[in-house]
């Protein structure tokens, strides 16, 4: 229902924004596993909430109703954004299986480039954050009117900061108390389930 108030349309969106963000995703996961590693964690944190502000901007403005106009876009990301999430599922599995492999701190350090490809990759051939932004939250923007619209980009795009920043420093400040191979592998083990459960939902379930 839309909103009569700047103030309504900006808890609208922060209320709509954290609940739709709040369920662990690919996006979610690697945050996680950055801030638990202390590596790359501020960066990591500003692709993801940057991203997530370009894709709720563009659906409230526009871009969700276009994407529900042409399926054949989101197909395209279905088996593309599958392949990539089977392929981090399988890396994240091997981390897990072998000693060693894990999360510890110093092991296996990636470039900053090479991390903020992956946050990239996840956050874009992932047809699930358009279908969640663009065109569920962005299209609840594009129902207010046109005063109201920034307001509730506003509390989405909040949202979407706090928790992304709650996610990735948080699990930075836990890190010294998880330090432990066994905690390392699980993550990796809970990641590598979740990657392959995204991508196989994405091959079996058409969008």
């Amino acid at each position: 229902m839309p909103a009569s108030t700047p103030f309504a349309a900006f808890a609208q969106g922060w209320t709509m924004g954290a609940g739709l963000i709040l369920a662990i995703g690919a996006q979610n996961a690697l945050v996680l596993r950055q801030g638990l590693r202390r590596e790359h964690v501020a960066a990591v944190v500003a692709v993801c909430t940057l991203s997530d502000w370009l894709l709720i901007l563009l659906g409230v403005f526009g871009l969700g109703a276009l994407i529900q106009a042409r399926p054949e876009w989101l197909e395209l990301l279905r088996w593309g954004g599958a392949i990539f999430l089977l392929a981090y599922a399988l890396q994240a599995a091997r981390r897990a299986w072998r000693p060693g492999q894990g999360l510890q701190a110093g092991a296996g350090r990636a470039s900053l480039g090479a991390t903020l490809s992956t946050a990239l990759a996840l956050t874009y051939l992932n047809p699930h954050v358009y279908l969640d932004t663009v065109v569920l939250l962005g299209g609840l923007g594009a129902r207010q009117s046109a005063a109201l619209q920034p307001a509730f980009a506003a509390g989405a795009g909040l949202a979407s900061a706090m928790w992304f920043g709650l996610l990735g420093f948080g699990a930075a400040a836990a890190a010294p108390w998880l330090n432990q191979p066994r905690v390392w592998r699980g993550i990796d083990a809970m990641v590598a389930l979740l990657m392959a459960g995204l991508g196989v939902q994405l091959l079996l379930q058409p969008l």
